[in-house]
């Protein structure tokens, strides 16, 4: 075995987002470094009682002071995170092309429920411990809170991965590059020309479309953007909603999931409130966008779209249409955009355990590159 070989590690990455839809998992093998190859992925989706137990959680943790409190369902819902996580492992190594693999690690990200780095408080439930024990597997858990007690934003933290991605592409990608992710929150990764990260969370991605057509029509999302497509953007609506003082704010920079709500649309029809809040996503990406450009004194040459939103045939019809760089979503590149971030929480469990940075001053405002992440092995 080449000696490069010899550092390569087996990772299981966990990532359940803001979107609270289910657990996504991924199987890849990595240095930690320059070299990431994907081997597997699967998906255990939260069921309709576990959602609605997870969107109590976010209400009975907004405001939270101590991390480490656990007010209202937050026991309730910890648990049923980690046992989640547990199955959605189960699950992954099931996979025929991870039959027989014994993973080193697990990245395990939990659920944030509260994100306030301005107070320096960030949560994320799921016991690492009770993780390890239930899969046998070491566990690095707890990713942010490093960052954030040195003073950093603890998030995105995905920025670092997508750098190694590009290093590693089939298809040559020209620096500056734009990644984009489109989950609950969207997040931009900007690669500019001498290889320097910067990256911030840009505005709502899935959310509050979401939230929107729970709230009125009792659907999950709104399926390939079929609800916004028939609606018209109510401009007024969008002025209002682009006023919030966190676009004036430069990056890096990161948002609670419940940043923004729903309420400017609160009177228009199901469709026109689609239309107006896919709009404030397109909207909001495309300022980030602009101001990396203005930054960096060019476009990107390729924005890569990856995340639910990808499956958003209107919203990135709107972005396309908006942009002038080329837009590529991350399929096209043989990345599985998909489970992206859960891959990414393996790289980084990977990194953590050789004490490598997992964030840095462009990515979290952090004034030191910062590793992070407590190891959890199991007993």
């Amino acid at each position: 075995m080449a000696k490069n070989e010899e550092k390569l590690s087996l990772a299981v990455g966990l990532m359940s987002g803001t979107s609270c839809d289910g657990v996504d998992a991924a199987l890849i093998e990595t240095d930690g470094e320059g070299r990431v190859r994907s081997i597997a992925s699967a998906f255990r989706p939260y069921e309709e009682h576990e959602q609605a137990l997870l969107r109590r959680a976010l209400d009975d943790a907004s405001g939270m002071k101590d991390r480490m409190a656990r007010p209202g369902c937050l026991v309730e819902a910890e648990a049923l995170v980690t046992k989640a996580h547990g199955e959605a492992v189960t699950q992954l190594l099931s996979q025929d092309a991870a039959k027989g693999i014994k993973p080193d690690v697990i990245g395990f990200h939990g659920q944030t429920v509260w994100h306030d780095p301005s107070a320096g408080v960030t949560v994320q439930i799921g016991s690492g411990q009770a993780l390890a024990n239930a899969t046998k597997i070491p566990v690095v858990h707890d990713l942010r809170a490093a960052d954030v007690a040195a003073g950093g934003q603890g998030a995105p933290l995905v920025p670092i991965y997508h750098k190694a991605l590009q290093a590693c592409s089939v298809i040559p990608l020209q620096q500056p590059l734009a990644i984009v992710n489109i989950g609950g929150v969207a997040n931009i990764t900007w690669i500019s020309k001498d290889g320097s990260l910067t990256a911030f969370d840009s505005g709502p991605g899935n959310a509050l479309i979401n939230d929107w057509v729970f709230s009125k029509d009792g659907l999950p999302m709104d399926e390939n953007g079929a609800i916004a497509a028939r609606g018209t953007v109510d401009f007024l609506g969008l002025i209002g909603l682009m006023g919030n003082p966190y676009f004036r704010k430069p990056a890096p920079k990161s948002l609670d999931r419940n940043a923004f709500d729903i309420s400017p649309v609160a009177v228009m029809s199901l469709e026109d409130g689609a239309a107006t809040l896919t709009a404030f996503t397109v909207e909001t990406l495309c300022l980030g966008l602009e101001h990396m450009e203005i930054q960096e004194g060019e476009p990107a040459k390729m924005v890569v779209v990856c995340g639910g939103g990808q499956h958003n045939g209107y919203m990135m019809d709107q972005l396309g249409e908006a942009l002038d760089s080329p837009v590529m979503l991350a399929g096209d590149l043989g990345w599985n955009g998909d489970v992206l971030e859960a891959e990414a929480f393996g790289y980084l469990a990977v990194r953590s355990m050789r004490q490598l940075p997992l964030t840095f001053p462009g990515t979290t405002g952090v004034k030191q590159p910062q590793t992070g992440g407590v190891l959890s092995p199991p007993v």
